[in-house]
């Protein structure tokens, strides 16, 4: 169920009114979509905080304005801690949107008990999703993942209905080796052998 959240409806714009928005405890928004006006709210902050807090994708707006939207983009701060802008973008139950997901791993490799480690290089998956399914995150489970194993983007589940739009054949996590041990165990190479009974070049240009 999509949280909920009270917004009123915004005359004043600008960065000087953002800024006194703010400092009175709201968040400035815009919500368009689906063929109609743009229009300019304010929402509670510490009630977008929650909300973002919970991983929530998709609102039910309540107020000055009754609709069902996506956060489709937040502006923060350049430090990341207070949230500037939201922009929010009317949606229905019985459509798709394209979302990217935070991928985030559960439980324990085996491979970790044997030398190996566990490298995660890619942590957000891209889906089309519907609306009614869109999860706070993906999770993967890495119980079985064994050294020299790794797991691709077509084996994260994700929600029933949704397409993947990632990779599919894109590495997502895998258990190896660390470097300074494979290269420990690599054979070193070594300059090539004297062959018995050559001679040097030297002597050999004397003979000469």
């Amino acid at each position: 169920m999509a949280e909920q959240i009270q917004v009123e409806k915004r005359e004043s714009r600008g960065k000087r009114q953002a800024r006194k928005m703010r400092e009175a405890g709201k968040t400035p928004a815009v919500l368009y979509g689906h063929g109609e006006a743009n229009v300019s709210l304010s929402m509670p902050t510490d009630a977008l905080a929650a909300v973002l807090r919970h991983g929530a994708h998709v609102v039910e707006l309540q107020g000055a304005v009754k609709e069902t939207a996506l956060l489709k983009s937040v502006q923060w701060d350049p430090f990341g801690v207070e949230v500037l802008h939201v922009d929010l973008t009317r949606v229905s139950a019985d459509e798709s949107a394209e979302m990217t997901l935070a991928l985030v791993l559960r439980g324990e490799a085996p491979g970790t008990h044997h030398g190996g480690i566990v490298e995660q290089p890619v942590h957000e998956i891209q889906l089309m999703c519907p609306i009614n399914a869109i999860p706070e995150k993906l999770e993967l489970n890495i119980n079985h993942l064994e050294v020299g194993q790794s797991v691709k983007a077509k084996d994260v589940p994700i929600p029933s209905g949704a397409k993947l739009l990632t990779d599919a054949e894109l590495i997502v996590v895998h258990c190896v080796v660390p470097a300074a041990e494979a290269e420990a165990v690599a054979p070193s190479e070594s300059a090539e052998p004297e062959l018995i009974g050559r001679k040097p070049a030297e002597a050999e240009a004397e003979e000469e």
